[in-house]
């Protein structure tokens, strides 16, 4: 099998490759592209030596899978003609999120929605993966009538300048700036780029992927998306309102009998997820679960997952299972 990763050096990339590898997929044929100042460097995939080369010669390859993690330009130039030469597309950007005719899958929720004929597959924003993994199982049981989510997430959900900005920050040197402000010993209430309403792109994906991945167009969402000065794993306040009242011990069993979600609920012991305990993991950790008592039918929860992981790379990975195993 041959995997063409759109994106081999960027912060996702790097760890695609290693998602790759622990699933068993370090003896397929990798094919790296990157920009075309990387093109000829050389990466390490499966104890093999891997040349990188232009997405062109990339497509002209024609392998079986190409996972995209280079922005939303590249996603949208050069996915349709991965996809005309047979190959399954899976796109880590927000270039096709969007659009109605185009699978936005978290494959424990969804993955039912491939079919054999969609060669683009969209991979949701790493906010909505988490945040969807934790609704899934609440909504089927009791339908949701409305989500409250405020974020907290890390400063690599940005990308490398990020990194680098909040880690120069911390070393007192001068950098390029990523965000407008200072993000070290600080918190930023902006992700992504304003709109003429005062939300955020970041905070419309929220509500836009959550109503499409969960298949319920009429659940009212609202999202505040905040910029925090961690590393790895993003955070968010969770408050659902349900149409049906619930007991809270079978909250809990829902959460814990779904794929892919730990609970981390013992407040007496202070344990309850945090980044650095989720930070390299695929899982999605939930706690700190309590009613709303100001309000009917509601629920507050704290989820919290590796961004860089089930947020992005191990979730492109999962469909490419769920591909190979339906369709190869």
């Amino acid at each position: 099998m041959k995997i063409a990763i759109v994106g081999v050096t960027g912060l996702v990339g790097g760890v695609m490759l290693k998602v790759l590898e622990e699933r068993g997929f370090s003896g397929c044929e990798l094919i790296p592209t990157a920009s075309v100042r990387s093109i000829g460097k050389e990466i390490l995939f499966g104890g093999k030596s891997y040349k990188i080369v232009s997405v062109e010669d990339a497509i002209a390859a024609k392998p079986q899978f190409a996972i995209f993690s280079a922005g939303s330009a590249p996603s949208l130039l050069y996915a349709p003609q991965f996809a005309a030469n047979g190959t399954y597309v899976i796109d880590n950007s927000s270039a096709w999120r969007s659009y109605e005719h185009i699978p936005l899958v978290v494959p424990e929720i969804n993955g039912d929605i491939i079919g054999i004929e969609d060669k683009i597959i969209a991979n949701p924003n790493c906010s909505t993966i988490q945040m969807v993994m934790a609704l899934a199982p609440l909504h089927n049981k009791y339908k949701i009538k409305r989500v409250v989510v405020s974020t907290y997430q890390s400063v690599t959900g940005t990308g490398m300048k990020a990194l680098k900005q909040l880690m120069s920050e911390r070393a007192c040197e001068n950098c390029d700036k990523a965000y407008p402000h200072q993000i070290d010993m600080n918190v930023l209430p902006h992700g992504g780029t304003f709109t003429a309403d005062g939300y955020t792109t970041e905070e419309i994906k929220l509500v836009n992927e959550t109503r499409k991945i969960l298949r319920a167009d009429s659940i009212a969402v609202t999202a505040t998306v905040v910029r925090v000065p961690v590393v790895g794993g993003h955070s968010e306040s969770v408050n659902v309102e349900f149409f049906q009242d619930f007991e809270l011990e079978e909250v809990f069993r829902l959460l814990h009998d779904m794929p892919g979600v730990t609970i981390v609920d013992n407040p007496i012991a202070n344990e309850y997820p945090m980044p650095i305990i989720a930070q390299g993991k695929d899982d999605v950790f939930v706690g700190r679960i309590r009613r709303d008592d100001s309000q009917p039918n509601s629920l507050n929860m704290w989820v919290v997952s590796d961004n860089l992981r089930k947020g992005a790379a191990t979730n492109a990975i999962q469909i490419l299972e769920l591909i190979k195993e339906k369709f190869l």
